[in-house]
């Protein structure tokens, strides 16, 4: 299916109109996409550039390296889990147009910063950004008859600033084929995301094995990262994550009726 639903993206791809407007009619390659990947729960518009998927609540009250997992992911340091199969998402952000680019780099300075300008904010490390098509992303649900909509990096704080994470593009890096660790006539190449279950990095990992990485100097950082948990629901909510190629201006009907509904304990803030 994976083959399929890629040739389908690729196709759709090449079909698009470039100098297409929000509400253009889709092609029959991107609509049988588009059913395709809503049988895996995956709700792709790739008129407007956008992706919704479902993702729980996960990590409340702990330090963060990954804003996305699968159920076999880095469970214990992730804000969110999703159980869409990571390779079938990764279809539909190349169904939005998604290069992939090159996963960040960084050493340390030398000479080091001085003490004082440690304290003045200086990095210890020269930090080259990771490359790829850059994708806003969004946290939604619905409670008690409110519409909460977030950019995700406002539900992210940095421990060492005290502020919210800086607003910017995640890049893509679109993961990467790895071998299977077979020998022989069963040796073959297996899509690293779908092996190891972690989509979306906050603090950077040298072996880009993720399909999105946090694109700022201060991903170099990987215990200074937690959630804003009481802008959230309860671990265990299902709420929306939603990719996004360009910024989302206003939260229209029909992007708002795919939030799910939230029941239980209320969050305690709101906003887009």
């Amino acid at each position: 299916m994976l083959r399929t639903l890629a040739v389908a993206a690729l196709f759709a791809l090449v079909a698009r109109p470039q100098d297409a407007g929000p509400r253009r009619p889709l092609s029959e390659a991107e609509r049988k996409l588009v059913d395709t990947l809503a049988q895996q729960d995956i709700a792709l518009d790739p008129a407007r550039g956008l992706c919704v998927v479902p993702v729980d609540v996960l990590v409340r009250d702990d330090l963060l390296e990954y804003l996305l997992v699968g159920p076999a992911g880095a469970a214990h340091e992730s804000a969110f889990m999703t159980p869409a199969t990571p390779s079938v998402l990764n279809v539909a952000l190349l169904a939005l147009g998604a290069t992939p680019g090159t996963n960040a780099t960084w050493r340390r300075k030398e000479p080091a910063p001085s003490e004082a300008e440690l304290k003045a904010g200086a990095s210890p490390y020269e930090v080259t950004l990771p490359t790829g098509t850059g994708l806003c992303l969004y946290v939604g649900w619905r409670q008690g008859g409110e519409t909460f909509f977030y950019r995700v990096e406002d539900l992210v704080r940095n421990l060492s600033s005290g502020l919210a994470m800086k607003r910017h593009e995640w890049a893509y890096l679109g993961s990467r084929m790895v071998p299977n660790g077979r020998s022989g006539a069963d040796a073959a190449e297996v899509f690293a995301a779908d092996v190891y279950q972690n989509l979306i990095n906050i603090a950077f990992f040298s072996e880009g094995y993720t399909l999105l990485s946090g694109a700022q100097p201060d991903c170099v950082e990987q215990g200074i990262w937690a959630l804003n948990a009481w802008l959230m629901p309860e671990r265990g909510t299902r709420v929306a994550l939603v990719f996004s190629r360009g910024r989302i201006e206003s939260l229209d009907a029909e992007l708002a009726a795919r939030l799910p509904e939230v029941d239980g304990g209320a969050a305690s803030g709101g906003g887009r």
